[in-house]
């Protein structure tokens, strides 16, 4: 599985991008977006995706 960004509700703020212990996360167009490809959700590395850890919205990186 890989998680994925809700775009209506991210507010660009940067800070998921910074902890993605894989590189997966970027901006497209403005929008923040993770690479599925990528996307480990950070299992065998973190008890949880730092992504969702980190984000100031709540349920915005969820599981895809």
């Amino acid at each position: 599985m890989a998680m994925q960004i809700i775009a209506s509700q991210c507010t660009a703020c940067g800070a998921c991008e910074f902890e993605c212990p894989n590189g997966a996360i970027r901006t497209k167009r403005g929008v923040y977006i993770i690479d599925a490809k990528l996307c480990t959700e950070c299992k065998g590395q973190y008890d949880t995706p730092q992504c969702a850890t980190v984000c100031p919205v709540d349920n915005t990186c969820v599981p895809l």
